[in-house]
């Protein structure tokens, strides 16, 4: 199970994101609309369009 306050910085990004995504994609969308690196140890939680669903990434 994960301890959220072990986490350290956590960004929602609840653009519609397509979960179809994969791995790459998402890294581009950290680095565009954050200005992040993606390999940083932060933790970036994605959204469905729906906004009902989760994908996380994690460093």
């Amino acid at each position: 199970m994960i301890n959220p306050a072990e986490l350290g910085r956590v960004f929602i990004v609840c653009n519609k994101t397509d979960m179809r995504r994969g791995i790459d994609s998402l890294a581009y969308i950290v680095k565009k609309n954050f200005h992040l690196d993606p390999l940083s140890g932060y933790v970036f939680l994605f959204c469905d369009s729906r906004r009902d669903r989760f994908n996380a990434n994690f460093p």
